[in-house]
């Protein structure tokens, strides 16, 4: 079944974004610009503002501006303080907006809060980056349960791999499933082909090899990131190795400076894919920071007791939780060259996402993502 975007007496389709992250924001972004040529579609962006500054960075560097900006965040908010006022503020845009359709990202509270605030008042919900699973509700947390209550809620899921869509399939979720590759590899080609992405990039030590670090899920806060950083000390001990540590900015990673790591201030988007882009190594639990460590080549050490980007690991990532003498073993696996060099991997696409999405939702007929022929066209 194709989903066309066409309201009734065939006007343009009002079609309504609505996210609050920073990932969520450079995942959605390539959707939006492509957006903008298509008449058929009157879109428009509501964001919460559950990341208020590090979703700013990124509206501003896709010049993304909001139809409606719900600016919900709060200090220490609680996971159910957010989604209450969020569902309850959300609401009130779906009334004023009236959308035809509800496009939600990924597995936030925001996305979470978005959908069931849609499937309520039975407005469709399309689903990107749809069937990521680790079949452990707590891992990641709240994400996992998020993303599960999501597909529910959807009727449209765009799959990001093979993979994903096997997941989806298998749980006999109503509506129809696309795989389309993801499309924060969309953004990521689009960073690299901007002149000057190298401002706002740390002095590095060339003699050094460089480990890249990012930590921000709430299954790591407490003693598991006491653990990380117990790790990140021994590696940065050796005097052939620098580790450049970009903060996140949760209240709750305060506190914990590990000895000898240059910590920074949270990079823009341009810096930061820059530093991924030269690093020897990513130690990091963020997902999107495993799919883009793969599309550059970039050993990844994942600091998570379980991936739902399993890709990564056939990509040669290593899981290697919180324990810092797996960190270190796993780490120095990869820096001492008793690791062979990675190749930039195509499992999670090739830079056209965005456009199968906006394809399907007009009605258009697509070729689906398939990493395994995209491979033999690069091999060719």
């Amino acid at each position: 079944m194709l989903y066309l975007l066409l309201s009734a007496g065939g006007a343009a389709m009002k079609l309504l974004s609505i996210f609050g992250t920073r990932p969520e924001a450079v995942k959605l972004a390539p959707i939006l610009i492509a957006l903008k040529g298509e008449t058929s579609i009157m879109s428009q962006v509501c964001v919460t503002a559950q990341h208020r500054g590090l979703l700013d960075q990124v509206l501003d560097y896709f010049r993304i501006r909001p139809d409606h900006d719900l600016a919900l965040m709060e200090r220490d908010q609680t996971l159910n303080a957010l989604v209450s006022r969020a569902i309850g503020r959300i609401d009130h845009v779906l009334a004023e907006a009236a959308p035809d359709r509800v496009l939600v990202q990924g597995d936030t509270s925001t996305a979470l809060a978005a959908a069931l605030a849609a499937f309520n008042r039975r407005i469709p919900v399309a689903h990107v980056e749809a069937g990521l699973r680790t079949y452990c509700v707590n891992a990641p947390f709240p994400e996992e349960m998020n993303r599960r209550a999501i597909a529910l809620a959807a009727d449209l899921h765009f799959a990001p791999t093979p993979m994903a869509r096997a997941n989806l399939v298998g749980e006999r979720l109503r509506g129809d499933v696309y795989v389309t590759g993801n499309t924060g590899i969309d953004a990521l080609h689009h960073v690299l082909a901007q002149p000057e992405r190298e401002r706002g990039l740390p002095p590095l030590d060339p003699a050094k090899k460089l480990i890249l670090v990012t930590c921000h899920r709430r299954e790591s806060f407490g003693a598991p990131f006491a653990a990380i950083c117990a790790a990140l000390e021994r590696l940065a001990a050796r005097d052939d190795i620098e580790v450049v540590f970009p903060r996140h900015p949760n209240p709750a990673l305060d506190g914990a400076a590990p000895v000898n790591v240059r910590l920074l201030d949270p990079l823009d988007l341009p810096a930061f894919i820059t530093l991924l882009d030269r690093a020897d190594l990513v130690l990091t639990d963020s997902g999107g920071v495993q799919e883009e460590a793969a599309a550059l080549g970039t050993p990844a050490v994942i600091l998570r007791k379980a991936s739902d980007r399993p890709e990564s690991l056939a990509e040669g990532a290593v899981l290697a939780g919180t324990d810092p003498d797996r960190i270190v073993r796993a780490a120095e696996v990869r820096l001492d060259g008793s690791f062979p060099p990675l190749a930039p991997s195509l499992a999670y696409g090739d830079g056209r996402a965005a456009q199968r999405i906006v394809d399907v939702l007009l009605g258009r007929p697509i070729e689906e993502f398939e990493p395994a022929r995209d491979r033999m066209r690069q091999i060719g």
